[in-house]
């Protein structure tokens, strides 16, 4: 699996993107489990119990877990960066890097953290010309709703804010483990402003690997000629998958409306 940005940057993995694949192989193989070779990993996917009534949903893995800044790339003055401030850039927050292997750039927050526009303008400028992240950044802001369960808020490179990034969202549900907010081996909810994912956070020694979890839904199918593809995009058919579109709105609706009682 390759992952093209809409910028046209060619991103490391998709954790959203791996679990459409992982539904798509499935049934075009007629299996319930596959491995699935991205830029720097072979990942284990599956078929797994529905996250949401009607909703076909597939767990899988996310790994390789470094908090080596080398491997963002980030320029500290360390070899890892956890739970630290940057106070030339965001003063009063924590924040954790980490490449799973997408770079990472997490911080918790409060609802009026949240709210303003800290993210946006940290998030641009660490994604233009700077002497921290040659390479630019994910962004993440979480906010901790009840026990078990996060908000996450995005600003994904070379997307912009996107209503859910699946590497986002598995390394914020890391570093909330690692401050002692939820724990490992231990399903953890995770709303966004799209709906929602489950994941759980796995330690072997001192090497971790996530479970994401969440839905796969096909929204329509099209044909296209290769060569108009290449030029002028064109389709000679489109069939829609109205059925599973109406079961991921019902879901989304139920997520935002949790989400919205505790933000």
């Amino acid at each position: 699996m390759r992952v093209f940005n809409s910028d046209g940057s060619e991103a490391s993995m998709c954790g959203n993107g791996l679990r459409c694949v992982a539904r798509y192989a499935c049934e075009l193989l007629g299996k319930q489990q596959l491995s699935i070779e991205t830029m720097k990993a072979v990942l284990a996917v599956e078929q797994t119990e529905d996250i949401f009534e009607n909703i076909p949903t597939f767990k899988v893995e996310i790994s390789p877990v470094s908090f080596a800044v080398k491997d963002l790339p980030f320029n500290a003055n360390s070899e890892t960066f956890i739970n630290q401030e940057l106070k030339e850039l965001a003063p009063g927050l924590t924040f954790t890097a980490v490449a799973v292997p997408n770079p990472h750039f997490i911080t918790i927050v409060d609802s009026e953290v949240l709210a303003s526009d800290v993210q946006e303008k940290l998030s641009t400028y660490v994604n233009g010309k700077n002497p921290y992240f040659p390479d630019g950044v994910n962004v993440s802001f979480v906010k901790l709703l009840e026990s078990g369960s996060i908000f996450v808020k995005t600003f994904e490179r070379g997307v912009g804010f996107t209503n859910a990034c699946g590497t986002a969202m598995s390394a914020s549900t890391l570093v909330t483990c690692l401050q002692g907010e939820n724990k490992v081996e231990e399903n953890i909810a995770v709303y966004n402003p799209g709906g929602k994912v489950n994941c759980q956070v796995h330690k072997n020694n001192d090497t971790y690997t996530i479970d994401l979890i969440g839905n796969a839904t096909y929204e329509f199918e099209v044909q296209v000629e290769l060569n108009d593809a290449l030029t002028a995009f064109s389709t000679t058919s489109k069939k829609e998958f109205p059925e599973e579109t109406v079961a991921y709105r019902a879901m989304q609706e139920a997520c935002q409306q949790y989400a919205k009682n505790y933000i």
